[in-house]
């Protein structure tokens, strides 16, 4: 099953995730879940957030029960050798990274072995993203090609999740 999250900014996706892998794949170092990370620790704001992000999955799931891997650009190739069951987190990240490596000349390729891998090689698949439809059009010419990557993004995991939730203030809401 590929389920999508998607929602504003701090809206309680990374948390729902966690809460649906283990609650519905019970992660244990005898079936670990593989979590594939896609931020980039460029500075100490971000150092500090990925440290809380992996103290959380330890505190909510035990040790031994996530398997990270840190891509921050390759997502279709982390997929593939992830194994059953993935949570990725998150996709505009990814898409930063593209952006910021000035890689989105690669964006449709990669998004494509990222679908690809969802769809043949796992068995259980999370995906969080951030809804871009619900701001303004922002006045800056890279922002707005930024966006129209990420909703392109989600439009075609949408496409092939089995099921998709809007996170609204911590809220799960069942959209598909």
């Amino acid at each position: 099953m590929i389920t999508m999250l998607t929602g504003g900014v701090k809206s309680g996706k990374s948390r729902r995730a966690l809460d649906l892998a283990i609650q519905e794949w019970r992660p244990a170092p005898c079936n670990p879940v593989t979590f594939v990370a896609t931020a980039e620790a460029l500075d100490d704001e971000m150092k500090a957030r990925i440290v809380r992000h992996r103290e959380e999955r330890l505190r909510f799931a035990g040790k031994g029960a996530f398997v990270t891997i840190e891509e921050p650009l390759e997502l279709g190739c982390a997929v593939c050798a992830a194994g059953e069951r993935v949570l990725i987190d998150c996709l505009p990240m990814w898409l930063n990274n593209i952006v910021c490596h000035r890689q989105e000349g690669e964006f449709a390729r990669i998004l494509d072995a990222l679908l690809k891998g969802m769809v043949e090689k796992t068995r259980d698949c999370i995906v969080v993203t951030n809804e871009t439809g619900m701001g303004n059009i922002p006045f800056d010419e890279t922002v707005r090609r930024y966006n129209t990557l990420l909703a392109d993004a989600n439009r075609r995991v949408a496409a092939v999740a089995d099921r998709v939730e809007l996170l609204v203030s911590g809220i799960p809401l069942r959209v598909r």
